[in-house]
């Protein structure tokens, strides 16, 4: 999602057996070559090597906590010391103020985003995989154009 605008800007849909995770990379695929991403923000479920990696690759920071029991990384690539930065931060600082301190309060406007696109509907109607990805683009779409149309234009007058 980007935040500026709140327009969701890429989507990726799994069956409820798998996981997250290990479709970030695909996700970060589609934002298109030219545009720059600035921050990803994630759960404690992202908190693994490949979403590392991936976030990276594309030259953004990743706004990721740690898990609870997260120990450090061995240091042989970049995620890694970009991770083990975030968990020497996150034990000398605590938790709350890095959430604080990184925007992490960011991502409940995305989950409340995520609430919203469930609104139109829990269950995908169509069977097939196609119309599924169709239904999931056009409910996208005009979740974009809602909240195009609700901002409010804010004009400085003195």
């Amino acid at each position: 999602m980007d935040t500026a605008t709140s327009d969701i800007r890429a989507v990726e849909f799994t069956p409820s057996r798998d996981g997250d995770s290990p479709v970030l990379p695909e996700l970060l695929g589609q934002i298109p070559e030219g545009e720059q991403i600035g921050t990803v923000t994630a759960d404690g479920a992202y908190d693994t090597r490949r979403c590392h990696t991936a976030i990276l690759a594309h030259e953004a920071t990743p706004i990721i906590p740690i898990r609870k029991n997260g120990r450090l990384w061995k240091d042989d690539c970049p995620a890694a010391r970009a991770r083990n930065e975030t968990l020497r931060a996150t034990r000398y600082y605590g938790r709350a103020f890095w959430k604080r301190w990184t925007g992490y309060h960011a991502r409940s406007r995305i989950e409340a985003k995520m609430r919203c696109l469930k609104a139109f509907g829990e269950r995908i109607a169509a069977r097939d995989p196609d119309r599924q990805t169709a239904e999931i683009h056009i409910r996208i779409a005009l979740m974009n154009r809602f909240n195009a149309l609700g901002t409010a234009e804010i004009v400085r007058v003195a």
